[in-house]
């Protein structure tokens, strides 16, 4: 059982398959569902793996688009580590993003697909996941969701959702996780039939954030939370703290 304190130092303990290229890409991470966790050691870091984990995580694929029934779930790289998603139903024409942490990125993205946006899902109120909003709703009139928590931190905020909620965004049903830990009104979004859960701040490739607000014992409950969906689950994060592809055997 090893422990990994920096990303950098991940070579040293797991076997990779291959390095990243420079273009940051998505993981699809199946995960067995027994997770046991040494709860006080849980979050101390970022970069922290997560410490004592029972479990096997297995990188299995590598894209910068996926494309899941009619949903188009593009990543797109925002300032030095974060990740925005932009999602495009295709047969609506229906368009979302994912915690846009600055606009310019996301209206790059719009402009070279001719697309307008719909609405911003934020997974949290934290700055470098909602710094794009107020420029996005003002350009595309698209309309701010987040969790019903943090509704007078999450800059334009036009619905407030909460844990158990079902929302429709154009035909793909969405339920809503409280995951607090790293902020007390985290949430993430899954999306059961595209097989695809955006978790934010709450789990990453190797890792899982930092606790801001939460206590460990609510970070671990959520981390259970979101291991506990169908093992064909794809995990889209909010930052890439990951420098290698590695198999990962706890």
């Amino acid at each position: 059982m090893q422990t990994i304190s920096k990303a950098s130092s991940a070579t040293s303990f797991f076997r990779c398959s291959r390095k990243l290229s420079s273009q940051p890409c998505v993981r699809q991470l199946n995960i067995r569902k027994s997770l046991v966790c040494r709860v006080m050691k849980l979050v101390s870091s970022p970069l922290r793996t997560l410490r004592g984990a029972g479990k096997s995580i297995r990188v299995s694929k590598f894209c910068s688009v996926s494309n899941v029934s009619s949903l188009q779930i593009e990543l797109v790289p925002c300032l030095k580590d974060n990740y925005a998603y932009i999602l495009h139903d295709e047969d609506t024409g229906t368009v979302g993003v994912v915690d846009p942490s600055e606009a310019e990125p996301i209206i790059d993205s719009l402009k070279r697909s001719g697309r307008n946006l719909t609405y911003i899902l934020n997974t949290h109120h934290h700055y470098d996941h909602t710094g794009g909003n107020l420029e996005l709703k003002d350009r595309y009139g698209a309309k701010v969701i987040g969790s019903a928590m943090d509704k007078d931190r999450i800059p334009g905020i036009d619905m407030a959702l909460k844990d158990g909620d079902k929302w429709m965004f154009a035909g793909h049903e969405v339920h809503v996780m409280d995951t607090p830990g790293h902020t007390k009104g985290h949430i993430s979004l899954y999306f059961p039939g595209s097989r695809a859960i955006f978790t934010g701040d709450t789990m990453f490739s190797l890792s899982c954030g930092k606790l801001f607000e939460g206590t460990p014992k609510q970070m671990l409950a959520s981390l259970q939370k979101i291991t506990s969906l169908p093992d064909d689950t794809s995990i889209y994060c909010g930052h890439e703290y990951t420098l290698v592809c590695c198999t990962l055997v706890f």
